[in-house]
């Protein structure tokens, strides 16, 4: 039987590409919804029998508050979150705000599928794998971390951290081009430009990539020079 469910996420494009995916596999998507910071209130609403909660930034303070609302008013609904790994800290706040599972958020659909199914049923949905990886960075943290994020956005110019934006919030083409006020042909070779960058074969894959290690979090906040950041 399909799970009744919701999927939120800061990013618009995730939220809808997950949605689709799961609707072809029988599942009904109640709503495909973004920010997480205003989703309490819609799954409060719609209480759905899982909600799919995808965030980059799982260890920033306030990001599971959503999830303790919901719990308190409707504790019938079990949260998922996706988020990235490693992120030990990440995974306890999401499990101390009261979600039933943590997932990757590069994880095949599968394994997201089981995982709903898992925490509807009432069970910790989490791969052992992750939860002793945690454990462990937990124990013996690295001294000096390797910040992914912080490493793919030094490959990028600044028109190219502005296409990866655009490409992330679900502009094509001709919308990229218009709004930066270049050609579609010029606009294409900036996206597969950063397509090559970035390792990855399609937009979308760029734009999960950018979500998961909190790339575009950090170009928001990053002063910019002229050939790159700062």
């Amino acid at each position: 039987m399909g799970v009744r469910l919701m999927v939120v996420d800061d990013h618009r494009l995730l939220a809808e590409a997950l949605a689709s995916a799961l609707k072809l596999r029988g599942h009904r998507v109640l709503a495909a919804a973004a920010p997480t910071s205003g989703s309490a209130e819609l799954v409060v609403s719609r209480a759905p029998e899982v909600c799919l909660f995808g965030t980059a930034t799982p260890a920033e303070p306030g990001v599971f508050d959503p999830i303790v609302r919901i719990g308190r008013e409707r504790p019938q609904v079990a949260v998922v979150v996706l988020g990235p790994v490693p992120s030990p800290r990440g995974i306890a706040a999401a499990f101390a705000a009261g979600a039933a599972g943590y997932v990757r958020h590069d994880e095949r659909i599968e394994g997201v599928e089981r995982a709903m199914i898992k925490a509807r049923a009432g069970e910790t949905a989490i791969a052992p794998q992750l939860l002793r990886g945690a454990f462990a960075e937990l124990l013996h943290p690295a001294v000096q971390p390797d910040d992914e994020g912080q490493r793919l956005l030094r490959m990028l110019t600044p028109r190219e951290v502005e296409v990866l934006v655009r490409v992330a919030e679900g502009e094509d083409t001709r919308l990229i081009a218009a709004g930066m006020g270049i050609a579609p042909s010029t606009a294409r070779t900036h996206v597969q430009r950063v397509l090559m960058k970035l390792g990855v074969g399609s937009r979308l894959e760029a734009a999960a990539l950018a979500a998961r290690t909190g790339l575009l979090d950090r170009a928001a906040g990053t002063p910019q020079g002229p050939d790159g950041p700062a």
